[in-house]
């Protein structure tokens, strides 16, 4: 049963998008409750009828709303938005369709970046494992052009000052490489715009490629090459929701019809040419 909770929490977790879109959503006046221009803040509960961009919603209590997961391996060139005016490539082409719910990215990689991105139709767990107070690991595999010393190692892992406020890689281990070319992975516990290409620009040094292979429990595997995707087990799902401090959700059985729709989308997907793999990782995060 719904319960009385804040407007933008229940739009979120009934999958129309994450906390962060909901409430943008709410402040440009797309969102009615009875009726009338709905405000941040605003609570609701089982009486109350919601309209977003005027067509009425079917919210859905915290035991009613599914909590479905992917996984999905994106390749470079593609944008993390839903419709790009440009007509370049969307990570949300290559996702199965939803009837009666979306996908959210739980995070967002640049155009240049490849690897792990989860998507979910929960918004409140998105917007519970991107927020900052979760603390949640990010682990990268990077590639960097130039020689990297202990010191610059240092000071990343110490801290450096960006424009947008101090940055810091709370790990960095070194996975070998030739020349000027070396790899390593780095972990960091927030999702700011390009910040692990940031960190080591700030060090003089040079990204030259760069890819996800973790996020919070969840390691990037061979289940899904690039631009494919795959559904996350139970068990998995209920990692991801400890780590947001949620309480367990079964997923729901997919529907025939849902069967038939995923089953005709990964058939449609066109190949992606991989790129050399970076070194892997094995051990389990901390």
């Amino acid at each position: 049963m719904l319960e009385d909770e804040k407007v933008q929490k229940v739009l979120a977790r009934s999958g129309l998008g994450s906390r962060r879109e909901m409430e943008a959503a709410i402040s440009a006046g797309r969102v009615k409750v009875n009726g009338k221009v709905a405000q941040l803040g605003d609570r609701i509960g089982p009486n109350h009828q919601v309209s977003l961009d005027d067509r009425p919603q079917n919210l859905k209590g915290a035991e009613e709303s599914a909590r479905r997961v992917i996984m999905y391996n994106k390749p470079e060139g593609e944008l993390c938005t839903r419709k790009d005016p440009e007509g370049r490539r969307t990570v949300f082409e290559r996702l199965p369709r939803l009837k009666g719910e979306r996908w959210i990215a739980i995070g967002r990689l640049d155009i240049n970046t490849s690897g792990l991105l989860l998507f979910t139709t929960d918004g409140e767990l998105a917007n519970r494992l991107m927020h900052p107070s979760t603390q949640v690991e990010r682990e990268y595999a990077v590639r960097v052009m130039g020689e990297v010393k202990r010191e610059h190692v240092v000071n990343m892992v110490s801290g450096v000052m960006l424009e947008d406020g101090p940055a810091r890689f709370t790990d960095v281990q070194e996975f070998g490489g030739e020349g000027i070319n070396s790899w390593f992975h780095v972990v960091i516990m927030e999702g700011r715009n390009r910040e692990v290409r940031r960190l080591w620009d700030s060090q003089g040094l040079t990204v030259s490629r760069l890819k996800r292979v973790r996020y919070g429990t969840i390691f990037l595997d061979k289940r899904a090459r690039a631009g494919e995707w795959v559904e996350l087990e139970q068990s998995e799902i209920d990692e991801l929701s400890t780590l947001s401090g949620l309480e367990h959700r079964k997923a729901p059985a997919l529907t025939p019809d849902e069967q038939n729709r995923w089953s005709r989308d990964k058939q449609k997907r066109r190949p992606v040419r991989a790129m050399k793999k970076p070194p892997q990782r094995t051990r389990k995060p901390r």
